[in-house]
């Protein structure tokens, strides 16, 4: 009943009201970012797959310079990544406005997080289920790790989360969340500023 029911009115409320909420909060960030991108912006767009797979294009705070070698390729993202952004990003405040994503029903409050469309035939049939349920802001896999966890155990825990995707497991998710969003917690993998490439192995 609360997968059917309830979840989706649920996240309309909860996200419409943080929205209103939070409001000056997220105009004083996208001024901040404005200026410490250097004119790359203060959000950062990008398409991503969601219930289904079906294709939407997710926002969040952008934490990176648009900065570029002399052959015109962007520079690697601990080199872009501006002493604002990784504050903005340590802090999760980047994944705020994913909130409107969640407001347009492209996204959940809970669920496994949107990854890139290139993954997509690269899944198992049994990580690809991750897809039977909207995408979320945050997830049990970011409960149990987020970016210095292996894909493989990602993924498993994605799809442990569709088995038993509960209002008890959602309240769960979101309470360890806020603990970790505190304590600044497993923000970057143990090797990259980022999550390192999918590639169907590891």
């Amino acid at each position: 009943m609360y997968r059917r029911y309830i979840k989706r009115p649920l996240d309309l409320a909860v996200s419409f009201t943080a929205l209103l909420c939070l409001s000056p909060l997220l105009a004083g960030i996208t001024l901040w970012l404005h200026f410490a991108n250097k004119g790359a912006g203060a959000f950062f767009f990008q398409e991503r797959p969601g219930r289904g797979g079906r294709i939407f294009r997710v926002v969040k705070f952008k934490t990176m310079t648009d900065a570029r070698d002399s052959n015109g390729n962007l520079l690697p993202d601990a080199q872009r990544l501006t002493k604002v952004g990784k504050f903005v990003r340590s802090t999760s405040l980047d994944e705020l406005p994913q909130l409107v994503n969640v407001l347009k029903g492209d996204m959940s409050l809970v669920g496994p997080r949107p990854l890139l469309p290139r993954y997509l035939p690269l899944y198992s049939p049994e990580q690809a289920r991750r897809h039977e349920v909207r995408p979320g802001i945050t997830g049990w896999a970011q409960c149990h790790g987020r970016n210095a966890i292996s894909w493989a155990e990602r993924f498993r825990l994605d799809v442990w989360y569709v088995d038993h995707l509960t209002l008890a497991t959602d309240l769960k998710v979101v309470w360890i969340t806020l603990c970790k969003v505190i304590r600044r917690a497993d923000i970057s993998s143990g090797t990259a500023v980022t999550m390192e490439p999918f590639d169907g192995k590891n």
